[in-house]
C-alpha cells in the first residue's frame, strides 16, 4: 500500500488515492457527509462555502445552507447516512465520528434510540468501515447535565471516545467529566489550539489527560509546548482545509502542520466538516503534497500513523 499511495500522489491520481486505506479521526457525524449525496437526495445545489472569520459565521452558513434542507429526525439520519457513504467512497477504513450530547432530543430524548439509529445506518451503508463511536459535548452545557447525559450513553457500552468543543479556555475545567470517561476506557480528545494559545493546548492535555487533540495547531507557536506534546506522545488530529476556511491559517503552504511534524509530534490528517468544507481526507493529502509541504514518503508515514493509536 505504501508504494501505491506514493505513486498515486506523484501521478495526481485521485481515484487511486481513494483506494488506499486511510483514517479519519476528526469528523462530526452530522457534518461529515458528501455534498453530492445530499444534493442528489434534496434535488438542491448546496453553494460552495466562503472563507469564514469564525465559528459563528460557519454555524450560521451551515444552518441556512444545509440544516434547513434536512430538518427533523429524518434529516438528521440522512446526514449520518451521507457521512458513512463519504467514508466508504474515500477509502476510510478507520472512522472516529462524534455525536453531540443533546442530539438524542430528536430520538424521544433516548440515547439508546439514537445509538440504534447510528448502528443501523453504519451496518446498512458502510459495514466494512471500522467505526469508533465518539460522544462530544459543548463547554456551555452545565456540567451536571453533561454528566447525567454522558452516563446514559456510557451505560450502552457503545461509545469508545469522547471530545469537547466550544470555549477553548473553559476546556480544562471539565476534569470530572473526563475522569468518568477515562474510568470507562474511552479515548480522550478535546478541541483546543484551534483558536486558543499554545499553552492552553498543553494545559488541557495535561489536566484532562488527553490522548489526542482536535486541531492543536496553536502549539506550533511554542517550542516548549511542542517538545512537551512530543515527549508525552499526544497526537494532533489536524484538518488543514478547515483551518484555512476558518481563517486560522492563510493557505496550505503556510500551514503549521509541517512545523509540528518536524518537532516530533504525531499528526494525522482529517476532514472535520466535509459537508461544509467539501475536502475529503484523500483531497487533504493531495493538497498538502501539491503545496510542497510534505513528500509522498512523509505523507504515507502520516497516513500509517493514524492507524497506530
Amino acid at each position: 500500500m505504501k508504494d501505491r499511495f506514493k505513486a498515486a500522489l506523484q501521478q495526481n491520481n485521485m481515484a487511486e488515492i481513494r483506494k488506499v486505506p486511510k483514517a479519519d479521526l476528526h469528523n462530526h457525524i452530522t457534518r461529515g457527509g458528501n455534498k453530492r449525496y445530499i444534493e442528489n437526495w434534496c434535488s438542491v445545489k448546496i453553494p460552495e462555502c466562503p472563507k469564514f472569520t469564525d465559528l459563528h459565521e460557519m454555524n450560521q452558513w451551515n444552518a441556512i445552507n444545509i440544516k434547513l434542507l434536512l430538518p427533523g429526525r429524518s434529516g438528521y439520519e440522512k446526514r449520518i447516512e451521507a457521512a458513512f457513504a463519504q467514508a466508504k467512497m474515500d477509502g476510510i477504513h478507520l472512522l472516529h465520528m462524534s455525536v453531540c450530547i443533546g442530539e438524542e432530543a430528536l430520538f424521544d430524548n433516548s440515547a439508546e434510540k439514537l445509538v440504534h439509529a447510528i448502528q443501523d445506518i453504519h451496518q446498512r451503508v458502510a459495514p466494512e468501515v471500522i467505526f469508533v463511536p465518539e460522544i462530544a459535548f459543548l463547554t456551555h452545557t452545565p456540567i451536571h447535565e453533561t454528566s447525567e447525559k454522558l452516563d446514559q450513553f456510557l451505560e450502552l457500552n457503545y461509545i469508545k471516545s469522547m471530545d469537547i468543543f466550544g470555549d477553548e479556555f473553559a476546556v480544562p475545567a471539565f476534569k470530572k467529566i473526563f475522569r468518568m470517561a477515562k474510568d470507562k476506557g474511552l479515548i480522550l480528545k478535546a478541541h483546543v489550539g484551534e483558536f486558543g494559545t499554545a499553552e492552553l493546548v498543553r494545559q488541557a492535555a495535561e489536566e484532562l489527560e488527553l490522548d489526542q487533540i482536535q486541531h492543536g495547531i496553536a502549539a506550533a507557536r511554542s517550542t516548549q509546548v511542542m517538545r512537551w506534546l512530543s515527549d508525552h506522545h499526544i497526537q494532533l488530529n489536524i484538518c488543514p482545509t478547515s483551518n484555512i476556511l476558518l481563517s486560522r491559517v492563510e493557505d496550505y503552504q503556510t500551514h503549521p502542520i509541517r512545523i509540528l511534524y518536524d518537532h516530533g509530534i504525531r499528526v494525522t490528517i482529517n476532514s472535520d466538516d466535509m459537508l461544509i468544507f467539501d475536502q475529503s481526507v484523500s483531497e487533504e493529502f493531495f493538497n498538502l503534497y501539491h503545496a510542497g509541504l510534505f513528500s509522498a514518503e512523509e505523507l504515507n508515514e502520516i497516513r500509517e500513523n493514524a492507524f497506530a493509536f
